[in-house]
């Protein structure tokens, strides 16, 4: 099974320490969060295509001498124009029939991708407390994904989406069309997916999206082995 990495951001709000060094490669706990990443992949994944742009030779690198998957590659983006448009360079490099995808500067746990992983289609949840904060996903009576809204004006807790997802090949049967923030969204494409096909939600033991300095500094002292293990 593939998985695909999207690690193309800029990490901007982590300035200065991603000025010399890209986001995915900044140290916790002595591993870089793409090592991390990529060590909590299920056994069931044997290959992984990382989508670069900012400082891709570093992350090209790293991926020549990591140890956890078999075969490995990057995807260049020249342009960063949004994670859906990210996801679509990858379409013709893309092997096999399901594959999971992943934002590159997020932390998820080992149990949790491989409960995606056996999915058909299907997308990672964890419960907030301020959706206008989050994407949230939206359900069907069924339990289903009806589909994903970008930070509503609503309150009291809902699943927010945490940017893993399990996609068969047909997600890329939709048209991404720009966002109002001018980029092409990879919740555009699951929406989309989910209304033609029962996407399934997955509930997060462990996500940590690494979006600042304070957040980056605090999983310093986590305990990360006991929900990222390494794969074996």
């Amino acid at each position: 099974m593939d998985a695909v990495i999207l690690a193309a951001g800029l990490g901007t709000r982590l300035r200065p320490h991603t000025l010399q060094t890209p986001k995915p490669l900044l140290p916790i706990n002595g591993l870089p969060i793409l090592g991390w990443s990529v060590g909590a992949l299920p056994l069931s994944v044997d290959r992984v295509l990382v989508v670069t742009h900012y400082l891709a030779e570093q992350i090209e690198a790293f991926l020549r001498q990591q140890t956890h998957v078999k075969e490995s590659c990057t995807v260049h983006q020249e342009q960063p124009r949004g994670t859906g448009d990210a996801l679509r360079a990858c379409r013709d490099k893309l092997r096999s029939d399901r594959f999971l995808v992943l934002n590159g500067d997020d932390l998820y746990g080992a149990r949790d991708l491989a409960a995606l992983a056996r999915c058909s289609a299907g997308v990672l949840v964890q419960s907030v407390t301020e959706p206008k904060h989050w994407g949230i996903a939206f359900l069907k009576p069924d339990g289903t994904l009806e589909r994903l809204v970008e930070k509503p004006d609503i309150e009291g807790p809902q699943l927010a989406n945490a940017g893993a997802y399990v996609f068969p090949r047909e997600v890329f049967d939709a048209a991404l069309t720009k966002s109002t923030r001018g980029e092409y969204e990879i919740t555009d494409y699951v929406s989309a997916l989910a209304a033609r096909r029962p996407v399934q939600i997955v509930l997060a033991e462990f996500w940590l999206p690494i979006g600042t300095v304070e957040v980056w500094q605090k999983a310093q002292g986590m305990d990360l082995e006991s929900v990222m293990r390494p794969r074996m």
